[in-house]
């Protein structure tokens, strides 16, 4: 593996995880994408075999303790270590909280926060061994809902900014293991995830996937003693409409 260093990254197969993943592979990173659809999960990582990476992929359901520890143990398997860990994996479903379903309120919790904090837990202690060897870094996809909460996004804000305080509160506890730690919180991003509102924000005014994986490149080329806890990213159109969605 090239230069020995492997980072895992969950929601792997499309979006922003996908454009992150190239470029860490072009970094020369092992990667582990995991993801829920065996079919899209297979086709990304055939895209980034075919661009000369080394990917292990894993077909798994986030929402479920059993798979997170399946997907750091096939990890571990392969690599023996994890310099970078993206937590990217997530679901939003608007609604008014007035008559919202409790299971559209659980299934947020439990892919965009529970499952945050499991791999993270079952993670950390190939975070430590990558931290004692030059450094590891954790980044945690959480969006602007969770720093601006948005209506009718009530609990998806909610888990979002419920990740912005792990993120804080991860890096504190590792911060003597040489992990750092930082939540990416972007407004819209042109993913298959913001289709529904293409229609009232065209794509070309979002931010692009390609954008965050800029982002995390310059987080993982800063020294040692720089942290960022949090990174947020706003579309320009945001700064005049005052709507930071």
């Amino acid at each position: 593996m090239a230069d020995d260093r492997a980072a895992l990254i969950t929601g792997g197969s499309s979006g922003i995880g996908l454009a992150v993943a190239h470029m860490l592979g072009k970094a020369g990173y092992g990667l582990t994408i995991a993801a829920r659809r065996p079919d899209k999960l297979e086709g990304a990582a055939q895209e980034l075999r075919d661009a000369g990476y080394d990917v292990h992929a894993v077909a798994a359901q986030v929402a479920e303790e059993d798979e997170i520890k399946r997907i750091a143990d096939e990890h571990e398997q392969k690599y023996g270590r994890i310099d970078l860990l993206m937590n990217n994996a997530g679901i939003g479903i608007g609604g008014a909280i007035e008559g919202y379903e409790t299971k559209r309120l659980d299934m947020q919790i439990d892919v965009n926060l529970r499952a945050v904090y499991l791999m993270t837990r079952d993670s950390i202690p190939m975070l430590k061994k990558a931290g004692a060897d030059g450094g590891a870094m954790i980044i945690n996809t959480a969006s602007i809902a969770g720093k601006r909460p948005q209506g009718f996004l009530a609990a998806y804000s909610a888990t979002k900014a419920a990740v912005v305080a792990l993120t804080e509160s991860t890096g504190k506890e590792l911060a003597n293991d040489g992990v750092r730690c930082t939540a990416i919180c972007p407004a819209f991003v042109d993913t298959p995830m913001t289709d529904w509102i293409k229609e009232q924000i065209k794509p070309e005014a979002m931010i692009r996937t390609s954008d965050v994986a800029a982002v995390v490149k310059c987080l993982i080329e800063l020294s040692p003693g720089c942290v960022i806890p949090e990174v947020m990213m706003v579309r320009s159109a945001d700064l005049t409409d005052g709507a930071l969605a």
